[in-house]
């Protein structure tokens, strides 16, 4: 006669002997499945799928699945719905989970209510970038001669965004505020549709997210005038901030963080988190972390919910000084 013994009967017939802590969590034949509710090719899209490549070791079979559309709204509101039991997680972000709260009249999701904090992943400036086409049609070299010109020209600058409730988004609208200049927002669908618009010169400048924007720099296709966050980049030390560069108080950054369905055992939040808190600080997404400008902020469920908390009171104010709305009711989510 023979015996077959799968991992869970090895695992009830010798726990102690065997190190059953060490397999994963959930059946092979159950894969977690991470939704970024944004395009393929974006920087939450390749951050998701570096940190499900390290998680793996631990977790078994991961497969990243994109649902964009919404600003966010539709992947996020997808996982809300789900079943609490951890195969189904979101890459959240700054626009979902902070800004969209505030920015869209009604949401079908409440960002604390209806999720399960996991881990903050890290946080990336973004970047105000022309091409040198513009530079050199307009003359702009710096945030200064931007401001200058888009006084003289109002309305003449279209600048782009990965979409409503994004980081770029709120950049290009506190930078309305601050300067009174008039510029149009040109929302797209995903990071890398919004770039590919201003480098076709479709569009004239972009914040763009530093992980997306450094390989065209480095190319000189992409002129950085300055970044969003109170801190220099320390992959363009010589760029400066937005308040070095003349705008005071300017701070904004993008940030990643993984969140179930409400209401998840503790003890599957546990083990999603220690697996993924050990990815992202692993070597590898340690390099690739430094090549995107990023910082690793990996840490407990309960530091990303006070985060998440104090972002939504920190934008609700932006987005109220914005006066930027949008109307929900005129996108479809299913």
């Amino acid at each position: 006669m023979t015996i077959k013994f799968t991992r869970r009967s090895v695992c009830a017939l010798g726990a102690a002997a065997l190190g059953c802590a060490a397999f994963p969590p959930f059946a092979a034949e159950d894969p977690i499945r991470i939704i970024v509710p944004y395009p393929p090719g974006g920087p939450l899209d390749v951050t998701a799928r570096a940190v499900a490549e390290e998680a793996r070791h631990d977790l078994g079979n991961i497969i990243v699945e994109n649902k964009p559309g919404a600003g966010g709204n539709i992947g996020v509101d997808y996982v809300a719905k789900q079943a609490p039991d951890g195969k189904t997680i979101v890459m959240g972000a700054l626009a979902t989970h902070a800004v969209n709260p505030n920015l869209f009249s009604k949401l079908p999701y409440d960002p604390i209510k209806d999720f399960t904090p996991i881990t903050l992943i890290a946080q990336t400036p973004n970047v105000l970038v022309i091409t040198p086409e513009f530079s050199q049609k307009t003359g702009i070299k710096s945030v200064k001669d931007l401001i200058e010109y888009a006084k003289k020209n109002p309305d003449a600058i279209n600048y782009a965004s990965g979409g409503n409730g994004s980081a770029g988004h709120m950049s290009g609208e506190l930078l309305k505020n601050a300067t009174g200049i008039k510029i149009v927002h040109i929302p797209f669908k995903g990071a890398a549709a919004a770039q590919m618009s201003v480098l076709s010169g479709d569009t004239q400048m972009i914040f763009d997210n530093l992980a997306s924007a450094s390989a065209n720099i480095k190319a000189g296709k992409l002129i950085p005038l300055a970044v969003t966050t109170t801190f220099r980049a320390p992959s363009l030390p010589n760029v400066p901030t937005m308040a070095e560069a003349g705008v005071p108080g300017f701070d904004i950054s993008t940030w990643y963080a993984f969140f179930g369905p409400a209401k998840m055992d503790p003890k599957v939040v546990e083990k999603l988190n220690q697996a993924f808190v050990k990815a992202i600080k692993s070597k590898p997404m340690a390099e690739r972390f430094d090549k995107m400008g990023a910082v690793e902020k990996a840490g407990t469920p309960a530091q990303l919910n006070d985060f998440v908390k104090a972002e939504l009171v920190k934008y609700k104010e932006i987005v109220k000084t914005s006066g930027a709305k949008v109307d929900l009711s005129l996108i479809h989510i299913s």
